[in-house]
């Protein structure tokens, strides 16, 4: 086991990661939804982003769905961060 999935199973322990389910699987990721105001404040806008490690989920793409507490999302980026043993994919809630 690498230093990254030692970093996620110790945040995983500790309860900061979700439940995400993909492709029949259960993993444990980061998931963050960052809203914006858009328009002056008229509309509001959320950026769903999951991260996790490259061993989790090697094969996840855009295109893919992800389960995270009962709600779906469609996988529309997914890019590698750091020293690439670790990816982060952009979610579009369906």
């Amino acid at each position: 086991m690498g230093l990254i999935e030692r970093i996620y199973e110790a945040a995983a322990n500790a309860g900061l990661l979700v439940s995400a389910e993909v492709a029949g699987r259960t993993v444990s990721v980061g998931f963050l939804c960052i809203d914006d105001n858009l328009l002056d404040g008229l509309v509001r806008s959320a950026a769903y982003t999951i991260t996790y490690p490259l061993s989790l989920l090697p094969d996840l793409e855009a295109g893919h769905t992800v389960v995270i507490a009962g709600q779906t999302y469609q996988v529309r980026d997914v890019r590698a961060i750091g020293d690439g043993t670790e990816r982060r994919a952009d979610l579009t809630r369906l």
